[in-house]
Order: structure tokens, then C-alpha cells, then sequence
């Protein structure tokens, strides 16, 4: 017999632990805002999404609040920080850099042709348990990046 971890159930009784007077409300959208290429992929610039941070937190403000933030494609980062997210730190890590913002891999897939072209930049976008400012703030400031990228596509790499 195997048992099931069930995380909506898991998610609300740690909410209420915490003291939240009502249970996180999930994202949810009858309506999928996303959009067909418009090109072939061989032909498309890919920009990349994460949600880690810059090794040195610099994505926060004044008041500590995580930002989006930009860094450079070339060279790669060798690490960005992730403690601050949260996965089963007991059954994996994040010492592989490549395995939540895979540069590498579209680099090779971009000398193969499978692929365009790579944004000269990445983005990160902090994880937030708010959906307004994700929806109001976080995501048309990196739609707005993408964009001045020339990126046609997005690959969105969370932890």
C-alpha cells in the first residue's frame, strides 16, 4: 500500500498552524495566459525564468523585499541562492545549478539548431504567496525584460 503525501491538505493545516485566519486560496485561471509561437522553435530566442535569487541577494529592496531581478547568461552563474525557497531538502538539493536554470542544456540545443537562439539574459522572479503582486507587479516586469531580450519564448525554470 502506498501513501500519498496530500500537499493541499499538508498546506492548509501548516496555514492554520501558523495562525493565518483563513486557508491559502491557490492560484487558479480558467483562462491560460499562454500564446502558440509564432515561429518554429529552431527559429526562436529563448529566455529563461527562475525563481532563485542572485548569489549576493541583491534582488532585495530597502525593505527587504525580493525583486525581479537580471543576470547574465554568459558566463553562467556558478551558483544562485535558493535557501530561501522551499522543495524536499531532505531528498534533493540545489548544488546543481543546471538542474533550475538550465543554460547549458539550451546552449547545446541551440549548436544543434533544435533551438534559435538564448536571451543574453536570465530572470528572476521571486516567489511570492501573493497573487496580486505576481500578477500586478513580478510577471509584466518580466514580460518587459523578455521583451527588450528579443525573446519569443519563455522557459520557466521554478524550484
Amino acid at each position: 500500500m502506498t501513501d500519498t503525501v496530500r500537499y493541499m491538505d499538508r498546506t492548509r493545516a501548516y496555514y492554520r498552524a501558523l495562525g493565518y485566519p483563513s486557508d491559502y486560496v491557490w492560484a487558479r485561471f480558467d483562462d491560460v495566459p499562454f500564446a502558440r509561437l509564432f515561429k518554429p522553435l529552431s527559429q526562436a530566442r529563448i529566455g529563461l525564468v527562475t525563481t532563485a535569487s542572485p548569489p549576493d541577494l541583491g534582488n532585495r529592496d530597502v525593505s527587504g523585499k525580493r525583486q525581479v531581478w537580471s543576470g547574465a547568461v554568459s558566463p553562467a552563474p556558478a551558483t544562485l541562492f535558493t535557501g530561501n525557497l522551499a522543495w524536499d531538502k531532505e531528498s534533493t538539493h540545489t548544488d546543481d545549478r543546471a538542474s533550475f536554470l538550465p543554460i547549458e542544456a539550451l546552449q547545446e540545443r541551440v549548436a544543434e539548431g533544435t533551438a534559435g537562439g538564448l536571451a543574453a539574459r536570465f530572470h528572476g522572479v521571486p516567489t511570492e504567496y501573493s497573487q496580486r503582486k505576481t500578477m500586478e507587479i513580478d510577471a509584466p516586469e518580466v514580460l518587459e525584460r523578455l521583451r527588450a531580450d528579443g525573446a519569443d519564448v519563455a522557459l520557466l525554470s521554478p524550484l
